[in-house]
């Protein structure tokens, strides 16, 4: 007989039952058993919490029995889409099979079981976090993904678990519930893209910023306050960064002029603004501002400028936005800026703000579009040759 119709001598010996049951029958060991008991259907059985993550969305197999005879071990009809953490092995009189007796059919009793069954996972989560904080804080470290997932949808496993489950910061990876003790402000990201881009910069502002371009993390986030009132949110966009930036003095940004109004002229073909300003790291030429979202509406007003007089280029021009530019912010503090804004050369002055561009285009880490990937090129070969004529 299942471990589940024995008798025990005591809770301890019994839930080790449970668990080496599942380990005989789906062959790794649960990070947690949980004993199912539905009365109305005369479901019996456990879930098993799996020992290692899985990518979200995969629907395992549960091993199901009606009335003691096997079924299916691929059934996976009984639990919801998000219970993708857990197997179960199971035992019920009031499920029908369908005619071929491979799966289940499905019909308000077995909607009422997945809803039923649902609930004991949503119980077995509660149950740790206000009782077992190392089995808690061991299952988020495995299965944070399935709880984000569930929680987007789950008011009450949101307000539960949000201040405990791990994001990327500017702080590193820690809770939501650790990064507003010291953040009470909270930026978030649309990308792991722009988190990237400024994650250094931003953090030696001071500023705190969570990488909210996985899966389920924004949404997340932006529901910080429901359960932290004390704690606001908020996008992050490039004139957020930029403010906090310190500005040049005037005299260093009139004698950086000439200078800034050549890179600009330089950068005109990637629609890119050049200022110079002050940040840390100081070990930071520059920074490139350019989130996905511009790109693309660069792109589609490009796109309609050479289908102009066409019916898609009618089409793109209806739906153009003025196109935001992106914006080079070169560092000040920096020695190497220092010495290129003082270059009177117009040449050599253009080829450095194009190896500064491109410098900050690959630090950004996002892929690069093949006039970019000319420009570091070409600006590379014109210092080499410029430092071979100085020399020689």
């Amino acid at each position: 007989p299942a471990p589940w119709a024995l008798t025990h001598p005591t809770p301890g010996a019994r839930s080790r039952a449970l668990a080496a049951y599942g380990e005989e029958v789906f062959g790794f060991t649960p990070l947690d058993t949980i004993e199912l008991d539905l009365p109305a259907v005369g479901l019996k059985g456990i879930a098993c919490v799996l020992p290692e993550a899985v990518p979200a969305g995969r629907r395992h197999g549960h091993r199901v029995h009606v009335k003691g005879m096997l079924l299916s071990e691929q059934a996976e009809e009984i639990l919801p889409d998000w219970a993708f953490f857990v197997r179960c092995v199971v035992d019920a009189e009031s499920l029908r099979p369908t005619a071929s007796r491979e799966s289940l059919y499905e019909d308000d009793t077995l909607a009422a079981v997945r809803d039923a069954l649902a609930e004991h996972l949503r119980a077995w989560i509660a149950r740790a976090a206000a009782s077992d904080p190392e089995l808690l804080g061991r299952f988020l470290q495995v299965h944070h993904l399935a709880v984000k997932a569930l929680a987007v949808h789950d008011d009450e496993i949101m307000r539960m678990l949000l201040p405990w489950l791990p994001f990327e910061t500017t702080d590193g990876h820690a809770t939501l519930d650790e990064f507003a003790r010291t953040h009470r402000t909270v930026l978030v990201t649309s990308s792991v893209e722009e988190f990237r881009q400024v994650a250094a910069i931003a953090s030696a502002a001071g500023l705190g910023v969570v990488n909210g371009g996985y899966t389920y993390d924004r949404a997340l986030v932006h529901r910080l306050p429901e359960v932290r009132p004390e704690v606001s949110v908020a996008d992050l966009d490039p004139a957020t960064l930029t403010a906090h930036l310190d500005p040049v003095d005037r005299e260093t940004e009139l004698a950086a002029a000439a200078y800034l109004a050549r890179a600009r002229d330089a950068l005109a073909v990637f629609d890119c603004d050049v200022a110079l300003r002050t940040f840390q790291p100081a070990s930071a030429p520059a920074l490139l501002l350019d989130s996905r979202e511009a790109r693309h509406e660069r792109t589609r007003s490009q796109l309609a400028r050479e289908q102009q007089g066409g019916v898609w280029g009618d089409i793109l021009g209806a739906l153009r936005q003025e196109a935001p530019k992106a914006q080079l912010i070169l560092n000040q503090l920096n020695p190497l800026v220092r010495t290129a804004v003082t270059i009177d050369e117009p040449e050599l002055a253009r080829t450095s703000a194009e190896a500064l561009y491109g410098q900050a285009a690959m630090l950004s880490r996002r892929p690069l579009r093949p006039a970019e990937s000319s420009l570091i090129n070409r600006s590379f070969l014109d210092l080499l040759a410029h430092a071979l004529r100085k020399d020689s």
